[in-house]
């Protein structure tokens, strides 16, 4: 399976489809597009890949690189480091999001053995939504995981392996001094394009930012985000769009895409297709 733009045919599971690989940056640091987009995958719930094999190989074809989730929205799936590792076996790149709610040192130490192993070397920090079961862990904090990282640079174990690369998620607030000790930033989904720049105007720092974008997908999406996340703002033609057509949140995505794409002021974008990858790769294929 190889990434030159060339025509290749992905089989797994029963799922048998022609897929044209979108070329692999130059590096993580230097993508030779110049923005990338990042797509972000439902990771499984039950001990099967078949949907999330679906979900990369229907969107490779316009996906730099994917991101995995970790126990998001508090509920268990399957580790994002093993999916990870799926990705890179389909031919993608991947980058694995770990959280601090769900781990103690010990087990943290566990998680980036198994990804050296698996050779999984790019994660994103986070600290985790709240936990429909069990409690949090106070052993760790997103800082804590970032300053353990480094240290493991040191470590013999690691001696022959490639520099982990760690990214920190932020809000449209200010941005903590620590959070500039990462390699990358991803920053919280926002509909306002305009609300992006301003943040990114008022917030330079010599990292790749990241912003995100999520579909939306139905009116009850919006309430229940608007509930959850601080300060997004969801604009009512939206939401009655989506209302009248669901489809309208797939083109409303894509249109910010191409919007933060042509400000030049990102390295590119963090996109949310929540179900509708399938629309989402078919309407960017012809326009990234």
């Amino acid at each position: 399976m190889l990434l030159d733009g060339r025509l290749i045919q992905i089989v797994q599971e029963g799922f048998d489809y022609p897929v044209r690989m979108r070329e692999s940056p130059a590096s993580p640091e230097h993508p030779a597009h110049g923005f990338e987009l990042i797509c972000e995958i439902e990771p499984p719930t039950r001990p099967d890949l078949t949907h999330a094999r679906h979900q990369i190989g229907v969107l490779t074809p316009v996906t730099d690189a994917f991101l995995i989730p970790d126990n998001h929205l508090g509920r268990a799936t399957v580790s994002s480091i093993a999916v990870a590792h799926e990705v890179q076996a389909m031919g993608g790149r991947s980058i694995a999001c770990v959280n601090s709610r769900d781990r103690n040192l010990l087990g943290f130490r566990r998680d980036l053995l198994t990804a050296a192993a698996y050779g999984v070397e790019e994660f994103l920090f986070v600290q985790g939504d709240k936990p429909t079961v069990g409690n949090r862990t106070s052993d760790l904090t997103v800082r804590t995981m970032i300053d353990e990282v480094r240290a493991a640079g040191e470590d013999p174990a690691f001696s022959d392996m490639p520099a982990f690369r760690v990214g920190a998620a932020a809000g449209l607030r200010p941005l903590p001094a620590w959070k500039r000790a990462a390699d990358f930033l991803f920053v919280q989904v926002s509909y306002s394009v305009d609300a992006l720049l301003r943040w990114r105007d008022a917030h330079p720092v010599d990292l790749p930012v990241y912003a995100g974008v999520m579909v939306l997908a139905s009116a009850g999406m919006a309430r229940r985000l608007a509930a959850t996340i601080p300060d997004i703002d969801i604009p009512d033609d939206l939401v009655q769009a989506v209302e009248r057509d669901r489809a309208a949140g797939v083109d409303a995505a894509c249109d910010q895409v191409l919007k933060l794409r042509d400000s030049g002021a990102f390295a590119g974008a963090h996109l949310v297709p929540v179900s509708r990858y399938r629309q989402i790769a078919t309407r960017l294929e012809n326009l990234l």
